[in-house]
């Protein structure tokens, strides 16, 4: 069951913040619920800051979580509106969002790769597709062709009614990876079930829904997520 929620633009700060809660988006009026949104919170020298993990000080509004929405909240003053005061808006406001999502994606990824439950190698992820516990297919969205055809055969026959399809994931091109997962040349990867998996999972999911307009619930039901 969904909190009670808010009909007012401005928040009462992080405390207010609690799983279920629904926000009006400031830009299109509209309550939903705030895992759809992005909190957004005034710094210490007037800027629009992005609240990525919902920890940042002070009282703040909520837009839809798509970057599309945040262009044009951007575009039509509502950030100033919604904090009723002048205010410091990035031009390039969306894109920086953009950045700390993928970043909270990246180290999400990063973590679980620390708890051994990442492989990565075409082989060994080869080899893995037949176990049940694989969570997400990863591709460098750089990778050819030919390798992540091959590896996407297998995800799909590893996919049965009793077992749920296999989550691709290439958002991230192979540098990205390779910082994150601290390993040369990563090209695929397997995400095993584990500790910070579905961190991962969740973050993906959010990343895919800003760039795309896509529900998060499409990638917490381990459905493809496609290429950003």
């Amino acid at each position: 069951m969904l909190a009670v929620a808010q009909n007012n633009e401005l928040d009462r700060g992080t405390t207010s913040v609690a799983p279920g809660t629904e926000r009006t988006c400031a830009l299109t009026r509209e309550l939903k619920p705030t895992e759809e949104m992005i909190r957004f919170v005034v710094g210490p020298a007037g800027e629009v800051v992005p609240d990525i993990k919902r920890k940042l000080p002070g009282r703040g509004i909520w837009i839809t979580a798509s970057r599309a929405a945040i262009e044009d909240a951007t575009k039509r003053n509502v950030f100033a509106r919604g904090f009723k005061r002048d205010l410091r808006v990035a031009w390039d406001l969306a894109e920086q969002t953009d950045q700390l999502i993928e970043r909270a994606a990246l180290d999400a990824l990063a973590i679980a790769g620390k708890a051994d439950i990442v492989i990565s190698g075409f082989t060994r992820v080869e080899a893995a597709m037949g176990r049940d516990e694989v969570l997400a297919l990863i591709h460098a969205n750089d990778a050819g062709d030919h390798g992540k055809r091959k590896l996407d055969a297998g995800r799909r026959r590893q996919t049965t009614e009793k077992s749920p399809e296999i989550v691709v994931v290439d958002a991230f091109n192979g540098a990205q990876l390779d910082l994150a997962l601290s390993r040369p040349n990563v090209v695929h990867a397997a995400l095993l079930a584990g500790p910070g998996s579905e961190t991962f999972l969740t973050r993906v999911a959010r990343l895919r829904y800003f760039r795309a307009g896509i529900s998060p619930d499409a990638v917490s039901a381990h459905a493809p997520t496609g290429g950003a």
